[in-house]
């Protein structure tokens, strides 16, 4: 019997247990995984479920289902743009309009399917499963910027602690509707999913603790590029608690941010600086270019001031 682990995207919220596998387990029958299920041959974040279980993203569910084979993703060659690289970590400026990794409804043309073409699985960190290898924390489709990458376990786990411990540092860039009166500032506020629209999150008593700092960098009549870091790393975390700030970030449609003259792909937000400890316990220090969406924002926000 081979055991299997699979986890849940934002994309498959409030799907049934047993449809969500029937379409991922192509060779099984619906009543094949109704009945493992009843039988605890299927575990949602280590606890047994009923077939109508609706799930929820980030469950992780565990398979020991007879001959169920496990989801491999086909590398692709896809160009990676790597800023920092050693024989245990990878860090990787993500371009913008691509998946951090595959989901049930989109498995090419992700960053996973990239470095598994340079590196294969066994180049990479499994404690993610076969769909995220190498993942340590990821970044919205439309949102640029710097990844970690583990190349083994070992470093997975000593990445996520840096994280979990705020000594890996994580800073972005953004573009915001409206002006502050103060350089900078400190939003703590619970995020949960929207109870209606499940395809966003929002401030919500009883939500996860939630925290983003931020720091004013340049001021224009209307709009103000801002500096965030984050010291927890919730879904749309950054882009809810500015909305909620009632400064969303320009071009955000989903959190309402306001459309301004220049196209870009969605919101003008890139993760632009990483600092963490390298398994030599040197710190690794690394900041990149403003990307062409912000870029091309700035300039004509500097224009219209300078007129």
């Amino acid at each position: 019997m081979q055991k299997t682990t699979l986890y849940t995207e934002i994309n498959d919220e409030g799907v049934r247990l047993d449809v969500y596998l029937t379409g991922i387990l192509t060779d099984f029958s619906r009543n094949k995984i109704q009945s493992a299920i009843k039988h605890g041959e299927v575990k949602v974040n280590g606890k047994a479920e009923k077939p109508s279980y609706c799930v929820k993203e980030d469950d992780k569910i565990d398979l020991s289902i007879e001959e169920a084979e496990e989801i491999l993703i086909e590398p692709q060659d896809i160009p990676l743009d790597i800023r920092y690289e050693d024989k245990n970590i990878l860090v990787v400026n993500k371009p913008k309009d691509m998946l951090t990794h595959p989901t049930m409804k989109e498995r090419e043309n992700t960053l996973v399917n990239a470095i598994l073409n340079k590196y294969g699985y066994n180049g990479l960190s499994n404690l993610n499963g076969t769909m995220r290898p190498g993942i340590v924390h990821r970044l919205d489709r439309n949102t640029s910027g710097l990844l970690m990458i583990a190349k083994n376990n070992q470093a997975h786990e000593f990445l996520t602690e840096q994280i979990k411990t705020k000594t890996a540092i994580r800073k972005y860039l953004a573009v915001v509707s409206g002006t502050f009166s103060e350089d900078e500032g400190t939003v703590d506020e619970p995020i949960a999913r929207h109870k209606t629209k499940c395809e966003k999150f929002c401030v919500q008593e009883g939500g996860k603790p939630s925290v983003t700092h931020y720091t004013v960098l340049e001021r224009f009549k209307k709009y103000t590029l801002l500096e965030l870091q984050l010291e927890t790393g919730r879904t749309h975390q950054i882009r809810v608690h500015l909305a909620y700030l009632g400064h969303p970030i320009v071009n955000d449609s989903l959190y309402g941010g306001e459309k301004i003259k220049v196209k870009t792909t969605e919101q003008v937000l890139q993760a632009y600086k990483l600092s963490f400890s390298n398994m030599s316990d040197e710190r690794i220090d690394i900041e990149i270019s403003a990307d062409n969406d912000i870029t091309k924002v700035l300039n004509k926000l500097r224009d219209d001031k300078n007129e």
